[in-house]
């Protein structure tokens, strides 16, 4: 499994709401609520026969409220 964090900057006044979302749909490890540029930080870990940005795009993007995201894949644990 690949392991991705990805940061999501919502629209004002929905960061519940697609935190909320994002759990309803199961596919994070972790989700963070954050300070500064984003405003929530979710761990997802990625079937290693996925397409890491269609998986992003097919299970997370779709979810209204979502005005931008950062990911940031992860090669090996120290």
């Amino acid at each position: 499994m690949t392991c991705v964090f990805v940061q999501i900057r919502c629209t004002p006044g929905t960061g519940y709401t697609v935190a909320q979302e994002i759990t309803l749909r199961e596919i994070h490890s972790e989700l963070y609520s954050t300070s500064g540029e984003y405003d929530l930080l979710v761990k997802l870990y990625i079937p290693e026969n996925e397409d890491v940005g269609k998986y992003i795009n097919d299970n997370l993007l779709g979810i209204s409220g979502i005005e931008r995201t950062l990911t940031t894949l992860t090669f090996r644990a120290f």
